[in-house]
């Protein structure tokens, strides 16, 4: 009997942290999208990829919310590629390259002459390079 309310109280505690858990992401979105809202500076980046045999290009393309960035692709791009994107408030820049080749794959995000975030290789290609938007440096 003791294991049988102990394993009710544990499926409980369990539902109950879930939809805390659930709650307090929901809120942290809402804030979010408070301060994005709030944020109205606007910033431009360049993206750069290099490589070879890249098949698709990803990027934040400056519409859309911080949580929800529209994101645009480039397919079978010409390397070297660049992109310059105007984002908004609190919207992370970032580009995601996509090759058959990683070896000497690089992505590179700059902002005002300087590169703010940098990847190579398999790096680059499972996370791409995603920076904190400027706007709070």
């Amino acid at each position: 009997m003791n294991r049988t309310v102990r394993s009710a109280v544990s499926a409980l505690a369990a539902t109950g942290l879930a939809f805390g858990l659930g709650a307090c992401s929901e809120a942290a979105d809402k804030a979010v999208d408070q301060v994005d809202k709030a944020v109205v500076e606007s910033y431009e980046v360049t993206y750069e990829v290099t490589g070879t045999n890249i098949r698709s290009i990803d990027y934040h393309a400056g519409d859309g919310t911080a949580m929800q960035p529209r994101v645009e692709t480039d397919k079978k791009p010409t390397a070297p590629w660049s992109k310059t994107v105007r984002l908004h408030g609190i919207m992370p820049p970032a580009v995601m390259p996509v090759t058959t080749e990683p070896e000497g794959l690089t992505c590179k995000v700059v902002y005002q002459g300087k590169v703010i975030k940098e990847a190579e290789g398999e790096q680059a290609m499972a996370g791409g390079c995603v920076a904190v938007s400027p706007v709070f440096n």
